[in-house]
This record gives C-alpha cells, sequence and structure tokens, in this order.
C-alpha cells in the first residue's frame, strides 16, 4: 500500500514538473513567434512590392517602380506563392514562381536593427543564380 502511495505521489510530481516545462517552452516559443501579416507593402531601391494572403491561403506579389503609385496597373503579378517558415525565432520568407525565375522576399526578425533592413527580395534565374538582390522597408503592413 505504501509502496502505491509513493507511487502516486513521484508520477505526480513527475507530470507536474513535464506538464510545467512544456507550458514555459511554449510560452517562450510564443514570445519570439512573430504574426505574419495578410498584407504587407515593401520598398525597395528599385521596387515597390505588395504582398497579400488570398483566401486559399496562397500569397499574391504584385510590384511596380519605386515611383510607381499603387493604385496604377502593376508591372508584375505572380499568384501562388507561398510563406515558408525560417527557423523557430519568427523568421520566414514568401517565395513566388515565373519564367523560371525565383522571387523570395525573406523576413528576418532576428537581425532587425536600424542598420540592416528587415526584408529582402531576392532573385534568382533557372540556373540558380543570384541577378538580384535589394533591401527592402516596410511602407505599410
Amino acid at each position: 500500500m505504501i509502496k502505491t502511495v509513493l507511487a502516486v505521489i513521484c508520477l505526480t510530481a513527475v507530470s507536474s514538473v513535464s506538464y510545467a516545462n512544456i507550458c514555459v517552452t511554449k510560452a517562450v516559443q510564443s514570445e519570439y513567434t512573430q504574426k505574419v501579416p495578410k498584407t504587407v507593402i515593401i520598398k525597395t531601391k528599385k521596387f515597390k512590392i505588395r504582398i497579400d494572403q488570398q483566401p486559399n491561403g496562397q500569397y499574391l506579389y504584385q510590384s511596380w517602380p519605386v515611383n510607381g503609385r499603387l493604385t496604377s496597373k502593376p508591372s508584375m503579378i505572380i499568384s501562388n506563392g507561398e510563406m515558408i517558415p525560417d527557423g523557430s525565432g519568427g523568421n520566414y520568407y514568401y517565395e513566388f514562381q515565373n519564367e523560371g525565375y525565383t522571387y523570395q522576399v525573406w523576413r528576418n526578425y532576428l537581425t532587425d536593427s536600424a542598420k540592416k533592413a528587415p526584408y529582402t527580395l531576392k532573385v534568382t534565374d533557372p540556373e540558380g543564380q543570384v541577378v538580384a538582390s535589394e533591401s527592402g522597408y516596410i511602407v505599410k503592413n
């Protein structure tokens, strides 16, 4: 009888400690993960880029020349993009495919500072060579 009581007490203590560790881990993870906006507008040296989450869960990429108005017709539209998480710190990137080219818009929270832009546009050609890489800043999200 005493062994049974001690076993129940030990199991309760172990499960309580395990549950506490899970709660602390989830709290720490949620502190560092960031919410992905449904719409973000980014300005780079050459472009204005708008990325919108569509009702089907995929993303739409639209771009204009840097001095273009967002109310005008976009110079490029790419649909069926996806948001890809990068690590556990809340970083992610959007990826779009267009005529063999890959367009990625990276969001990096871990290096968010006055010296480093919060977004980076990277375009690679069909052979995997980077043809454009530009830092970008949020115009609206």
